[in-house]
């Protein structure tokens, strides 16, 4: 588990994650929340967190399990 989480952490799969993560969560941000930020009304924060949290935690799950199987085949 150590292992996966350094790999998970790791600068390559960070940087990708973090791009995933913020085309994804601005998508997700706009479809959620796009009327109030127009009108500028009250924004819900922890849900814009999570818009890109989410994305940014599933893309580095899936590189970093996808690292692993690639290497176990080898």
């Amino acid at each position: 588990m150590k292992d996966f989480l350094q790999l998970a952490c790791s600068a390559g799969i960070a940087r990708s994650a973090l791009r995933v993560a913020l085309v994804v969560g601005t998508a997700l941000n706009v479809i959620n929340q796009g009327g109030d930020i127009l009108v500028g009304d009250n924004i819900a924060w922890f849900h814009l967190l999570l818009n890109y949290l989410v994305p940014y935690c599933v893309a580095s799950y899936s590189a970093a399990r996808n690292q692993i199987m690639r290497s176990e085949d080898e």
